[in-house]
Parts: structure tokens; C-alpha cells; sequence
């Protein structure tokens, strides 16, 4: 557990400090308030020195995109490929963000921030770091994404497939892109082998719990839920509550596969095989395809007698040059499996729209598919 020091008024001052993207507590930490100049705050912030935020809460975020201004005026340039242009563009957002991340604010025990203007930030908070138990420092960045998250949380996200909505918490990739919802919505259901009549089916990375709420709302009579995350665990069991899905819905974990065989096994894994560099990352980022080749390899062993395997997957990393489509196939044959069809859709998120993103010819092509694979 990390410590910040820094003086105020003459007085040595130290909290405990707090980063969802595990960077590492600044070594200088310097006073700031409306007298800074953002110049000065974006050179500083740039020397590695960090600001903890003393003044009013509006004038920090006035501050915050100023200094956000001052990094855009250099945007990384293209490289000469899809890939090279891919690993600058994630080079230049993480410069952005390790510079705009040390403005820092200061929570007391009671996870309130003191500051003239601030909104009261308690139960964002409490929802996304637990209990408040001792003072502690974060960045302003941060905070504002944990402020966005509770309003998601207590707002939801309309899912048109259950005409319902889902409420994601902080951490958990939101079901805004429903592309791949309305993929298994609309996708024909195996007939069940073993117990005609009583079909059975496993979510795998589940996230918010929303594909297999839309499972049982298709007549699936049993859906087992996992995912590897604390976080997505508590989200998908209170979605699943929510939507009084719990004698249908059982949500298990940490681990990828739960026990026995079903006639149905969907995953959704991230599509991009990269580092994820923030919780909520990871629903999009895997290292090395790590997720998707354990449910290849391991979906046989989970499948009763006639039933399918359901991968949901982008193919924005074979445009980005970063996986072939050979690469996939290779290892779907090598998990002694068979594409029994492939459904496809364009996506509909702005940023596939945008000219302006550096990726913007790989997100136009992008096309998210559902391959329904098969033992041989």
C-alpha cells in the first residue's frame, strides 16, 4: 500500500494512495489551486510532479482540459502500417493519460471530498473502492471516470434484446456496444441432446450478466454465469436479481469454465490481443488471445452430445494487422472443432463513424461475428 507525502502550509502531510491502473504513487507532490496557470501545470505535470488539487472542484476540471488541449496540439503520427499506427496511437493515449493523471484530489476517511463545488462523491465512491476506511489520494481523471460509472450504474444501459436494462458497475465493460447482444439474440439455438426439452447453457466472461439474461429470456431453462473479476461477479449477480432471473441464473467464480456440460457455451472475449492498462480494459484488451484459446481448447469437454459452442468475436485486430484470420481457424482446428455457421454484423458505435480517429479505416471495415462451432 502506496503513501503520498507533501507539505501544506508548513505542515508534512501524507495519505494512502489509490490507482485502478496501478500506476505508481508520484515522488514529488506540489500544492495547486485556481492561481496555477495551465502552462505551468501541464510542464510540470509533463517533469513528473504532481498536483494535489486544494481550490475550487470546477476550476480543477477547467484546469484538467486545459492541460488536455496543450497534449492534443501533438498528435501521434501515423505509422506505416495498421499495426505500427495501432501501437502509436496507444502510445500517445497513454502519454495522455500518465500527464492528465497527475492531477490528483484528496478523498478523507469518509470517501468526501473537500473542495468548494464538488459534488458529493460518497456513494460513487463506496461503489467502486469499498468502505471507506482511511484518507486517501487519487487522480482527478480517476475520479471522474468512478463519478461516471455510479451515474451508468444508477442510470443502466437499455438492452433492447431483453427490454430491459442493465446496470453496469465501476470496472465492468458496459453493454453500450450491442452488436454482439443482438448476435446472440438473434442466432438459432441448438436442439438439446441429453434431456430433450430442458436446455442448459454456460456464460463465460460474463461482465454485466447480460448474455445470459438474454439466453434465458430466449427459453434457455438454466444458465451457469462466470467471470474471473470481483467486480463483474457482484454486477452480474445484481443484474441477475434485478430481472428476477435467479432460479434461472447462477453466477460462479473466478474462473473461465464451471463444472459439467451444457448444451450451449457462449464467450465474448476481448478482441484485441494487447495489454489492458485499466480494469475496464480488460473487457477489450487480452494479451496473447489468452481468453479466447482457453475456451477453444477447453469447449469440447464442456459440450453435451449435439451441442454448439458460441464465439463472439471483432475482427478489428485482423485489420489492425494484429491477428490473421489463418491464426483463428489454425486454432479452431487444433481444438478438434468445426464452423458450423457464421453470423455477422457491422457495428453501429460512433468512433466506426469518425474520421478523425487514427484508426478510423480499421473501425469502418471492423465486423463482429458469432462463429457457432462444433465438436468433429
Amino acid at each position: 500500500m502506496s503513501t503520498i507525502h507533501w507539505t501544506e502550509t508548513n505542515t508534512p502531510r501524507s495519505a494512502r494512495w489509490h490507482s485502478e491502473s496501478e500506476t505508481s504513487a508520484p515522488g514529488r507532490v506540489v500544492g495547486a489551486d485556481g492561481r496555477m496557470k495551465a502552462d505551468d501545470a501541464y510542464r510540470l505535470a509533463c517533469e513528473g510532479t504532481a498536483l494535489l488539487w486544494r481550490g475550487d472542484f470546477r476550476h480543477a476540471r477547467r484546469l484538467l482540459q486545459a492541460m488536455g488541449r496543450r497534449i492534443d496540439r501533438k498528435p501521434a503520427r501515423p505509422g506505416d502500417s495498421p499495426a505500427e499506427t495501432f501501437h502509436l496511437h496507444r502510445r500517445a493515449r497513454g502519454h495522455r493519460a500518465r500527464v492528465l493523471g497527475k492531477l490528483l484530489v484528496l478523498l478523507d476517511e469518509g470517501h468526501r471530498l473537500h473542495l468548494r463545488g464538488a459534488p458529493d462523491v460518497r456513494r460513487a465512491c463506496t461503489e467502486a473502492y469499498g468502505a471507506p476506511a482511511e484518507p486517501m489520494v487519487v487522480s482527478l481523471t480517476e475520479l471522474l471516470g468512478v463519478i461516471g460509472a455510479h451515474q451508468w450504474r444508477t442510470k443502466g444501459v437499455e438492452v433492447p434484446a431483453l427490454d430491459a436494462r442493465i446496470h453496469p458497475h465501476y470496472g465492468v465493460f458496459s453493454p453500450v456496444r450491442g452488436e454482439y447482444v443482438d448476435l446472440v439474440a438473434r442466432a438459432p439455438l441448438p436442439t438439446p441432446g441429453r434431456r430433450p426439452g430442458r436446455r442448459t447453457a454456460f456464460d463465460l466472461g460474463t461482465g454485466t450478466g447480460v448474455l445470459a439474461a438474454v439466453l434465458v429470456r430466449r427459453g434457455i431453462d438454466h444458465v451457469v454465469a462466470t467471470d474471473i473479476g470481483p467486480r463483474a461477479l457482484a454486477c452480474a449477480r445484481e443484474n441477475v436479481r434485478r430481472l428476477h432471473f435467479t432460479g434461472h441464473i447462477d453466477v460462479v467464480g473466478p474462473g473461465l469454465f464451471p463444472d459439467g456440460r451444457a448444451d450451449l457455451v457462449v464467450c465474448n472475449p476481448p478482441w484485441i490481443p494487447a495489454r489492458p492498462t485499466s480494469a475496464v480494459e480488460q473487457g477489450v484488451y487480452d494479451p496473447g488471445s489468452g481468453m479466447r484459446r482457453d475456451f477453444l481448447d477447453g469447449l469440447t469437454a464442456h459440450l453435451e452430445p449435439g451441442g454448439e459452442g458460441w464465439l463472439v468475436l471483432s475482427d478489428l485486430a485482423e485489420h489492425l494487422g494484429l491477428r490473421t484470420r489463418s491464426e483463428l481457424l489454425a486454432d479452431i482446428e487444433a481444438a478438434g472443432l468445426h464452423v458450423l455457421d457464421r453470423i455477422d454484423t457491422r457495428p453501429r458505435h460512433p468512433r466506426a463513424r469518425n474520421t478523425a480517429d487514427p484508426l478510423h479505416a480499421a473501425r469502418a471495415a471492423e465486423v463482429t461475428s458469432l462463429w457457432r462451432l462444433a465438436g468433429e
